[in-house]
């Protein structure tokens, strides 16, 4: 089956925008990281107490603005209120380059208005199936069910994501795979995956003791034409590494190295 969010397949994708340089999962972020021509910008979602859905990882406000107490808790005229660029540092907390700058949460359709042509893999964070509708209504407003990816730890949310809409891709979670893992170091992995639209693997290279992103791994995976894409990699010498073993991407809060990594390596054009 043709997926669009796939082509030209993502090697870059920066973690919450450019989060090296901006604070990140803001608006300031994303614009940075689509100026650096990255391929996919992955960002979170909480559903607010009116039902908007805002843009930002923590389930609480407190580490990286000045306010406290959880996102879904807070309206979005209250959300808008606190300043998203607050902790926001590079020299250990001698300066704040961003404070008071007017940096603010934004919302799902926000960015999407923002980055008009960029690919966005969104993690639907709030534990409520209400998050699935409120994402499908802003991504069909933008006319943007090409260019997301839904993602969540949640299985709940993308089963009913993709029951009501099979034309967003959306990747694998914790559990799903988990399943295929223990098929895979069994040696009986089934000859195809899925029902029809490629499986997107989303894993770190390790889970605790478990070694996930292995050659094996990526060869039997790759055989089934799944794609493998790995959190999150900001060391130069794994990021090598992991292309070399043949990944399909790599997630980094460090896009400006990544891209860097991928074109020396051939694997993207400058």
């Amino acid at each position: 089956m043709h997926e669009p969010f796939l082509v030209p397949m993502p090697k870059v994708i920066a973690h919450r925008g450019d989060s090296a340089n901006y604070p990140e999962n803001t608006l300031p972020a994303f614009l940075s990281a689509v100026k650096m021509n990255i391929d996919v910008i992955e960002t979170d979602v909480h559903l607010s107490k009116d039902g908007v859905l805002v843009i930002w990882h923590d389930p609480t406000l407190d580490r990286n603005t000045n306010g406290s107490g959880r996102i879904e808790d807070h309206t979005l005229p209250q959300l808008k209120t606190y300043d998203a660029g607050y902790t926001f540092t590079k020299d250990g907390g001698r300066t704040f380059p961003f404070r008071g700058k007017g940096i603010t949460l934004c919302t799902l359709d926000e960015a999407l208005k923002a980055c008009p042509d960029q690919r966005f893999n969104v993690d639907l964070k709030t534990k409520d199936l209400a998050i699935v509708d409120e994402f499908l209504a802003v991504v069909q407003t933008n006319q943007a069910e090409a260019r997301v990816l839904g993602a969540s730890f949640h299985l709940s949310n993308l089963r009913e994501l993709r029951r009501k809409e099979p034309k967003i891709l959306t990747s694998l979670t914790t559990v799903e795979v988990l399943s295929y893992l223990i098929l895979q170091k069994l040696h009986i992995l089934p000859r195809t995956l899925g029902k029809g639209r490629r499986i997107i693997f989303q894993v770190p290279v390790s889970q605790g003791i478990l070694k996930i992103v292995t050659k094996e791994f990526v060869t039997q995976m790759h055989k089934r034409n799944a794609v493998i894409q790995v959190w999150t990699i900001n060391t130069r010498k794994e990021m090598e590494e992991l292309f070399a073993l043949g990944v399909d991407s790599i997630m980094t809060d460090k896009p400006a190295l990544v891209i860097e990594v991928a074109e020396k390596s051939g694997l993207r054009n400058k």
